[in-house]
């Protein structure tokens, strides 16, 4: 997705800190300033807060009259406090009191930049932007106080929202309201402004509670189910039996008029083809709409995939990853091929696992309406910048007449990265002329979700006559979200030929060091026809890792080693693992420090026992490029069929944390959800469905089956990385690995079943 956001960047051509009064607020942004506009007239166009011919400003912050410091967030919030972070990052920077900083979740408005929330990298994409951009409002809050106190700025500080200097202070407030606070900063001048060194800082990396949890104790907050418009109208989906190609023979809705309530029922065509074969039953209120959706009777052509099973798409996930010639190259180290020919041993494992739900907590919805020409979408979202394109075609609509505006999420864990269930509510509301509001039932929000794809990893291992490991080969199959929804972002193979998805094979090109080191990535087009594979929280890693990890653990095993030792001799920073600045300072070293610290931490080693064991595994989060270091190690106990987890440990380098609060609420929530990946929830596709769609057949982690954490972060000050899904990754093969120590049984399946 940056290289999207880039893309998009790379329209204009000079970049460049803006400042300016607008009304009685002073606003602080960063602008693309275009061929033959000067800064100044750059930023005289501030003042509108809009986007001009001559200037597209994305305005981070404003300070208004009173010393209100108003931070405009473009991130979802979704439980993640993503809000209170990134304030926290500029409110340090610019010496805010943090009593007056407040926080505004904003709307889709080309003036915001690209806006998505998802990758774990909210904080990891804007902690440089924020940082630079409160160092540049400090500057000129520092610059127009010294002339108000007749002081040199360099002899000036700001702290607390105030400037003090020549023994005197002047407040934010009384700076935007009689200071001379226009300036701009060039690209260039931004990157050289000087930032507060750690030891400095003195909200970034200290507790506070998150903006967003009083008015969610309170019951106040807002979530887009809770959205509602006069006039408008409830819709209730009636879903065909395949995601694509059905098509409806007929409609009888005969029985449901006779429920008050009920108006019609609409057949949807969608432009876009993303809605194949829908229809929404309207009525005043949503127990009408639900009650005659059960009587309404909608008679479809069955899609070509309405046979296919789990069974089905898992062993053409195994066909694929056998097959040496499948897929494209997305690591292709040393001679893999020669070292297996030449291996005097060699060691094979298969690892799958299943299709997994989101299954958030709020199911899918949208409210929408028609005015003035423009449409208004009310709904929680976490990619804006995918689904307003696929909005446009579906209406037949620019992307800058349709707005989305954002509420809080009820979960997101990626299902809320498309936002389709918005289009046949829009659909609907232009074809019925008021707003309609549509809310999917939990079965049939698992039914439409964009599921994690059930995978195949194949792995191949080859061995010297003295027991040296030679090389790995490792094939990865599975419905790729990528493809489907944001084709643009596919990478291309390591040599020249194909292209892949990097959020399905992610993982698997690890920090381990290996003489012969190969990694296909396979589509499984069996599963992309059936489903629309989508992002789940950690996403390739999410699985990947159970592969990697689980392997390795094998490979430890056959070698007689102790699993750490292993891991630990391969970590050893040398080559492309070295790691670089600024994003992967120390490289496979700092995942060997979290190893170690958390082999330390959890007594590994020591004596267990009958029928309990630990495992351990790694991982260095959602990609190379941002790496977050995490080392795991679960607890177990095996009775018979029974798996208990009885405590996990979590070592994380994430570089600098900026919110801690935040950050441990993240790694516990990670933790428990790769735990619940691991041992409880797993679905299956049965005639081109999803067969599991509530809590009587799909069954997550329950309260009474929460083990005890231990959950630390590293001290550090480098850059900060992701967190909202590397804490998942490492949880699944550290337990798989602790039930073979304590049991001998080494299981290769996700969900895990004895």
């Amino acid at each position: 997705m940056r290289k999207r956001a880039d893309k998009v960047t790379g329209a204009f051509s000079r970049r460049t800190f803006l400042a300016g009064s607008a009304g009685a607020s002073l606003v602080m942004g960063l602008g693309m300033v275009l061929p033959g506009c000067s800064r100044e007239e750059a930023a005289k166009d501030i003042a509108s807060i809009a986007a001009s011919r001559s200037f597209a400003p994305t305005v981070w912050f404003e300070i208004d009259s009173e010393g209100s410091v108003l931070v405009n967030i473009a991130k979802a919030e979704m439980g993640q406090h993503v809000g209170t972070a990134l304030a926290r990052i500029v409110a340090d920077e610019l010496g805010a009191n943090w009593d007056d900083v407040a926080i505004k979740h904003v709307d889709s408005d080309p003036k915001w930049g690209y806006m998505v929330t998802g990758g774990s990298w909210s904080v990891f994409t804007t902690f440089a932007m924020l940082s630079q951009a409160g160092a540049a409002g400090r500057t000129i809050l520092c610059e127009a106080g010294a002339a108000l106190l007749g002081a040199e700025a360099t002899d000036c500080s700001v702290e607390d929202g105030v400037v003090s200097g020549n023994g005197d202070q002047v407040s934010f407030a009384e700076i935007v309201k009689n200071g001379d606070i226009s300036r701009s900063f060039s690209d260039e001048e931004l990157t050289a402004l000087p930032l507060k060194p750690a030891a400095e800082r003195r909200f970034i990396g200290q507790p506070t509670q998150a903006r967003d949890i009083p008015v969610k104790s309170s019951g106040e907050a807002v979530y887009g189910i809770d959205a509602e418009l006069p006039g408008m109208v409830y819709a209730h989906p009636l879903m065909p039996p395949t995601r694509y190609g059905s098509t409806i023979k007929s409609i009888d809705d005969t029985a449901a008029k006779d429920i008050p309530g009920y108006e019609r029922t609409l057949a949807l065509t969608d432009p876009s083809e993303t809605l194949q074969g829908w229809a929404v039953v309207i009525a005043a209120d949503y127990p009408s709409a639900m009650k005659a959706a059960r009587v309404v009777n909608v008679e479809w052509e069955p899609g070509p995939t309405a046979d296919v099973n789990e069974a089905d798409i898992v062993a053409e996930g195994v066909r694929l990853a056998a097959d040496k010639g499948s897929g494209t190259l997305v690591v292709d180290d040393g001679d893999v091929a020669a070292a297996h020919a030449s291996a005097a041993d060699t060691l094979s494992s298969t690892y799958t696992t299943s299709t997994v739900l989101h299954f958030t907590l709020e199911p899918a919805n949208a409210v929408v309406e028609f005015v003035d020409g423009k449409c208004h979408i009310h709904s929680g979202n976490q990619w804006q910048s995918l689904i307003l394109p696929v909005l446009s075609k579906a209406l037949g609509m620019e992307e800058t007449d349709i707005v989305i505006h954002q509420y809080y999420l009820g979960g997101g864990f990626g299902r809320r990265l498309f936002g389709d269930p918005m289009i046949p509510a829009a659909l609907a509301a232009r074809e019925l002329g008021k707003p309609v509001k549509i809310v999917f039932q939990r079965a049939d929000d698992s039914r439409f979700d964009c599921v994690r794809s059930a995978s195949i990893q194949q792995f191949d291992a080859s061995f010297d006559a003295d027991g040296g490991l030679t090389g790995i080969e490792h094939a990865a199959a599975a419905g790729w979200p990528t493809l489907a929804m944001a084709p643009g972002f596919l990478a291309d193979g390591v040599d020249g030929n194909g292209k892949y998805d990097t959020f399905s094979i992610s993982g698997g090109d690890h920090w381990y060091t290996l003489p012969n080191h190969r990694v296909r990535a396979i589509n499984n087009d069996l599963a992309q026809r059936t489903f629309l594979p989508g992002w789940h929280r950690a996403v390739g890693p999410g699985w990947v890792g159970w592969g990697v990890e689980t392997f390795m653990d094998e490979l430890a095993h056959k070698a007689g080693t102790d699993p750490v030792e292993f891991r630990l001799a391969m970590l050893d920073a040398s080559g492309k693992n070295a790691g670089a600045a600024p994003h992967a300072v120390g490289g496979a070293a700092r995942l060997a420090a979290v190893l170690k610290d958390v082999r330390d931490r959890s007594g590994w080693g020591r004596e267990m026992p009958d029928g309990e064991g630990l495992g351990i595994a790694v991982c260095h989060g959602q990609e190379r490029t941002m790496p977050t270091w995490v080392a795991c190690v679960a607890h177990v106990a095996v009775d018979g069929n029974s798996v208990t987890v009885k405590k996990i440990w979590q070592s994380i380098d994430c570089g600098t944390v900026v919110h801690p609060d935040g950050a441990m609420a993240q790694a516990e929530g990670g933790t428990l959800w790769g735990l619940s990946i691991a041992l409880h929830e797993g679905a299956s596709f049965e005639s081109g469905q999803v067969a599991e769609r509530n809590l009587d057949a799909y069954t997550p982690l329950r309260m009474a089956d929460v083990p005890e954490l231990d959950i630390r972060f590293m001290p550090s000050t480098e850059f900060p990385t992701g967190l909202g899904e590397p804490p998942v990754i490492a949880v699944q093969p550290a337990i798989g690995n602790a039930i073979f120590a304590a049991s001998g049984v080494r299981v290769r399946d996700l969900p895990i079943r004895l």
